[in-house]
């Protein structure tokens, strides 16, 4: 049965891997039916954009279990492996002993259809499919399902509910293009469509001002990136001479004796758009700001989508990242994208620890946690930098979407925690749950959180691989994230409510005692059915104008109206329930704690996909290895908790008000708040200084030189226009046809009078003419 399993598989490589090509196309003709028959259909539209991210999902899953089943059978003696698996077929029972054996190579799965040709280059478009393509494409499918579905409560009686979510499906089918790319032609488009759709999600309530330009800065920040793919992906089309992404990988990873400066201009360039794309620094800024958005875009953006995009892409170009950056840096052999990814961990994990808003402090963990990933691609933790991107979708999208379910129904439209929050895990146990777990896993704590296992492999691997400096920042990142999480957990759901739902259980002064009782509350509120009213007008009238919590509470009177904070609807919840469930298991799929390596032999093949690339192998996993890093998180957590209690919780702790009153944590305080003044640095300093006189000198040039010469060459036509029509055509063709209408008439003038009637005379006249003729001949033959 095996035996013709096997042969079955190297005479087809299966409809569902020759028909990826599928997964982007139905969404993307889900974003046509939406745009033009959305506002006829029932739900607005939506229908379409869940239908069509659906049938991705099926799509997906198809293409997966068919990836698995064709690299078990090169583990099993197939033609394209040499090595044994050693794995249990099938998805379910992914769980494998540890392997010594280096995992098979299995080749890359391409259907391809020629678009165009420029001379000698033939572009195509199609899908590429390796391990890497199905890990992306079963991840953006389902999380852009699970986020679809979710958004039909959240962003209900929007006013723009179905250009929402026309938009939305877009995104997907966008990030869905990009990851089957065969070439960089169809990449850049992916890229780009996800640029456009991430503006008009961004901005989506353009109506706000402050909404309207996050949007801009994303969109012009990221553009500053997008000039780096451009330039990139013609310097390899110069150095190469193809735009295939197997050749150029193939090519970069045996280059030896090319243009070396070429390369390294090249991966340069395309590092700059990585860095753009995945908000790494120094052009982070636009990230959190892009928090303006509706929430479920949020968590789609900084999930499985568009911040994933700049790490896919230093994953699927690895040769030419692995070959291009290698640099030296205190005499020692450093790639330029571990150091990046290294100095984002930390000042994005700093910048946390600032935050009010709960999407911002999630916005700056989403910007550290893509530093750990660039990090573990550049100290060579490739297939745990690509695990992590696998893990870290399921935790954080679980987590923004918690954050708008407290929004929606437990902060009163509102994502303020230190105003708006508290005490919210005995209202909201759905949310409160699946937030403990998923922040469990973004802290990498064992066996609770997926994020352990994925993390845990860069940071051992950094040392294993000798970059001591990268391990140390590892494990300090560890530490500040576990600390920012806990102060943002504590403010959410501990100490005491705040805001309107500190109205509703304690009631005014003569309520306090019964505020202690829910259903005490209850009654004090169904007392107050006038007040009720009012609260429920101030509530919902900027979602029904809007269709958004992203309000701070209404007020009544300066003070914030009560309510009864609750978990959100099944659509909200449900999603929430099946994120947490993955943010703890998730990480079983590649766990060297258990032997599990699963993950690394189905995406191994992918590691500079199209050529012989070798990385070295992720080092075996040990408890004392991991010490380090779990110490520092416990650490984190226990002084968090302690300070956050101590600051938010006793109005007569010493600590409180400290940054205040002792001046270096003051002036820490302030650098932190002001964003390390880069956002001062780019708009006072650079745009000022920089941008300002380079787009005046444009202008100048716009001016004078381009509107100068299109003004001359069409001065100069205008005389020339007059010259010719004065000269030519008045006094030259129409001087002919005039002078030979003038001389026809002056001739039929003179001859008139012959015409007399009078025979005589015409006889005398025929007579002369003979004899004028005949003296002519006589003197002609003479």
């Amino acid at each position: 049965m095996f035996a013709e399993g096997t042969e079955a598989v190297h005479e087809s490589a299966g409809w569902f891997l020759e028909h990826a090509w599928l997964i982007p196309v139905i969404p993307a003709v889900a974003f046509f039916l939406i745009i033009f028959f959305g506002k006829r259909m029932p739900r607005g539209g939506s229908e379409f954009g869940i239908a069509s991210m659906l049938g991705a999902l099926v799509l997906a899953a198809g293409t997966a279990f068919q990836w698995i089943d064709r690299v078990n059978s090169a583990g099993h003696g197939g033609e394209e492996g040499e090595h044994a698996l050693g794995l249990v077929s099938g998805m379910g029972r992914a769980v494998a002993a540890a392997s010594e054996e280096a995992p098979p190579h299995v080749d890359a799965v391409s259907k391809v259809w020629s678009w165009f040709s420029v001379g000698n280059l033939d572009v195509s478009i199609g899908s590429y499919i390796d391990g890497l393509a199905v890990t992306l494409l079963l991840l953006v499918a389902f999380i852009s399902t699970l986020v679809q579905i979710y958004s039909t409560e959240y962003v209900r009686g929007d006013r723009r509910y179905t250009h929402f979510f026309a938009s939305l499906t877009l995104f997907s089918a966008g990030m869905l293009t990009m990851v089957l790319a065969p070439n960089m032609v169809q990449f850049i488009l992916g890229w780009e469509i996800m640029g456009l759709c991430s503006f008009m999600l961004i901005g989506h309530w353009w109506e706000e001002l402050p909404n309207a330009k996050a949007a801009l800065k994303a969109f012009f920040t990221v553009r500053v990136g997008d000039m780096g793919l451009l330039v990139g992906t013609g310097a390899l089309l110069m150095l190469f001479g193809t735009l295939e992404i197997g050749e150029i990988n193939n090519l970069a990873a045996n280059f030896e004796n090319g243009d070396k400066g070429m390369l390294m201009f090249a991966a340069i360039a395309l590092f700059i758009a990585c860095i753009g794309k995945s908000g790494q620094f120094p052009l982070h800024t636009w990230l959190p700001d892009a928090m303006a958005g509706p929430t479920p875009v949020s968590s789609l953006l900084h999930s499985s989508t568009m911040v994933v995009a700049g790490v896919f892409l230093v994953a699927r170009l690895y040769p030419v990242f692995h070959v291009g950056l290698d640099i030296n840096m205190l005499g020692q052999d450093v790639n330029l994208i571990a150091v990046i990814g290294g100095i984002t961990v930390l000042i994005a994990a700093g910048l946390a620890f600032v935050q009010d808003d709960i999407k911002k402090v999630l916005a700056y963990s989403t910007v550290s946690q893509l530093g750990y990933m660039m990090m573990g691609l550049g100290v060579g933790a490739w297939t745990g930098a690509v695990f992590h991107i696998f893990t870290h979708a399921f935790f954080k999208c679980a987590l923004f979407l918690c954050a708008g379910s407290i929004a929606h129904t437990g902060s009163h439209h509102s994502f303020d925690m230190k105003k708006d929050m508290g005490g919210l895990w005995r209202k909201m146990p759905v949310t409160f749950v699946v937030w403990i777990v998923s922040t469990a896993a973004l802290m990498g704590i064992p066996f609770i959180g997926s994020g352990f296992f994925s993390k845990d492999e860069i940071i051992d691997s950094a040392k294993y691989n000798d970059y001591k400096i990268f391990w140390i920042v590892g494990i300090i990142g560890a530490g500040l994230t576990a600390a920012y999480m806990t102060r943002a957990t504590y403010l959410t759901f501990f100490g005491k409510a705040r805001g309107g739902a500190a109205h509703f259980v304690h009631g005014d002064a003569h309520h306090d005692d019964e505020a202690h009782d829910e259903g005490h509350a209850v009654a004090f509120a169904q007392e107050h059915a006038d007040l009720d009213h009012e609260i429920d007008s101030h509530a919902h009238a900027a979602h029904d104008a809007h269709g958004h919590d992203d309000h701070h509470a209404p007020v009544h009177h300066g003070k914030p109206l009560p309510f009864a904070p609750t978990d959100s609807a099944w659509q909200i919840t449900v999603p929430l329930i099946i994120l947490g469930v993955l943010a703890v298991i998730a990480g079983y799929l590649n766990a060297p704690a258990l032997g599990i390596h699963w993950f690394e032999h189905m995406t191994h093949s992918s590691i500079g996909a199209g050529s012989a690339m070798v990385v070295p192998p992720p080092p075996k996993f040990t408890w004392a290895a991991a010490a380090p890093g779990l110490l520092l998180i416990a650490v984190g957590i226990g002084l968090s908790f302690f300070l956050s209690k101590a600051v938010f919780g006793d109005a007569k702790s010493p600590f409180k008000g400290l940054t205040q009153r002792v001046a270096p944590l003051r002036w820490g305080h302030k650098f932190l708040v002001n964003k390390y003044y880069l956002d001062h640095l780019y708009e006072n300093v650079i745009v000022r200084f920089v941008a300002y006189p380079l787009s005046k000198a444009a202008y100048w040039v716009n001016q004078h030189v381009l509107d100068g010469t299109v003004n001359q060459v069409g001065l100069a036509g205008k005389r020339t226009g007059q010259f010719v029509y004065k000269y030519i055509d008045q006094g030259l063709v129409d001087g002919v046809v005039n002078g030979s209408g003038t001389t026809a008439r002056g001739a039929g003038g003179q001859l008139q009078p012959v015409q007399s009637g009078k025979v005589g005379m015409y006889g005398t006249l025929l007579f002369g003419a003979a004899a004028v003729a005949a003296l002519i001949l006589v003197l002609v033959n003479s």
